[in-house]
This record gives C-alpha cells, sequence and structure tokens, in this order.
C-alpha cells in the first residue's frame, strides 16, 4: 500500500521552532528514525519529499514549501481518490490540546485550522487521518491557558517554544513518530484506540 504523510508547518529558517511548525518537527524525527533518505525538492509539488518503505507499505513524507494556509495545493496531486486519502495522515499542531498530548481524528471538520482547511477545501473531502499535537500551555491545575483575540492566537502559534515546552516537545515528537508508526502497522482505527 502507498501512504501519504504530511507534516504541516511554514517554510523558511524564522519559522523553524515555532509552535506552528509542530508538524513538519515531527515528520522531521520520523523520517531520521526509519531511516529514510535526506529531504528534496520537489517544484511541481512545491513541497520537501521523501520516499521510503515501511514494512511493506511505501511512505512519501511530504512537507509544503507553501505558507500554512495554502497546504492543500502541495497535497491534492498525490491524493487523487477517495482510497488514497483515507491512506493520507497529517500531522499538525493543535491549540485546543495541552502541549505534549496527542490525538488521531478523523472525518472531521478543520476545527478553524487553516492548514487543515485548504488541504480539506483541496482534497474535497475531510476521510484523511490527523495526528492533532498539542500546543497550549495549561494552568497548574491542567486547565487550558489559550491566547485571546486573533491577533493573540495568531501571535502565539507562529511564536517559538519556550524552553521548557521545548524540552517537553522534545519527547513528544518522539512519540508522535512511534503513533505515525503504529497507524502504518495497525491501521487508523487500532491506533486512534492506542493514542488517544
Amino acid at each position: 500500500m502507498q501512504y501519504i504523510i504530511v507534516g504541516l508547518g511554514n517554510p523558511g529558517e524564522e519559522y523553524e521552532n515555532t509552535r506552528h511548525n509542530t508538524g513538519r518537527m515531527v515528520l522531521e524525527v520520523f523520517r531520521k528514525k526509519n531511516d529514510f533518505p535526506e529531504w528534496s525538492g520537489d517544484k511541481t509539488l512545491k513541497a520537501l519529499v521523501s520516499k521510503g518503505s515501511f514494512g511493506k507499505d511505501k511512505v512519501t513524507l511530504l512537507l509544503p514549501d507553501n505558507f500554512m494556509n495554502v497546504s492543500g495545493k502541495s497535497v491534492a496531486p498525490l491524493v487523487k481518490t477517495a482510497k488514497d486519502a483515507e491512506r493520507t495522515i497529517v500531522v499538525y499542531d493543535e491549540l485546543a490540546l495541552p502541549v505534549g498530548s496527542m490525538k488521531i481524528s478523523f472525518n472531521r471538520s478543520s476545527g478553524g485550522h487553516k492548514g487543515l482547511e485548504s488541504i480539506i477545501k483541496a482534497l474535497k473531502t475531510p476521510a484523511f487521518a490527523r495526528l492533532r499535537i498539542g500546543i497550549c500551555p495549561t494552568t497548574p491545575s491542567g486547565k487550558l491557558k489559550k491566547p485571546a483575540g486573533e491577533q493573540a492566537v495568531l501571535d502565539f502559534i507562529i511564536g517559538p517554544f519556550k524552553k521548557p515546552e521545548l524540552e517537553v516537545m522534545k519527547k513528544t515528537t518522539k512519540k508522535a513518530a512511534e503513533a505515525l508508526a503504529l497507524i502504518l502497522t495497525e491501521g487508523r482505527d487500532k491506533a486512534t484506540g492506542q493514542v488517544n
């Protein structure tokens, strides 16, 4: 089988360790851990691509080199059918989850995430799997401390992780890479049960 795993983020050095680049960070960990080749630029897709095998499956790792809100342009050429969509996994930052947590979901709305919105529009279906990685700070009692207002949210997501958060994210990206492996080996339903 052929799988496509997409790591969402923004291109360019200034975005490298920002919260909005969590998807890209996870994919880089997965790529290295599973000995996939170095990224190569694909001008037609306007993306960085690394192709390899995982068990019996062929896997294409994709980092759109567009800005987040037009990510779908890089994904659509690879996803031609409903079956392709079901074998597509999108990894991205989730403001509705605490830092360091993650959830698998599929067949849901974008929840306001611009990158996801772009992919749903481009593929004309929400049927692909998502690996949502939490980026929201919490109070000592565990309540989410979301920034208030559109500009505050934007500044927060394109802002860099704080030092203690980066430590947490190092572990989280490893766990997320394992969750991706689980989806590939066990299928998304079983993986959802184990990860969530």
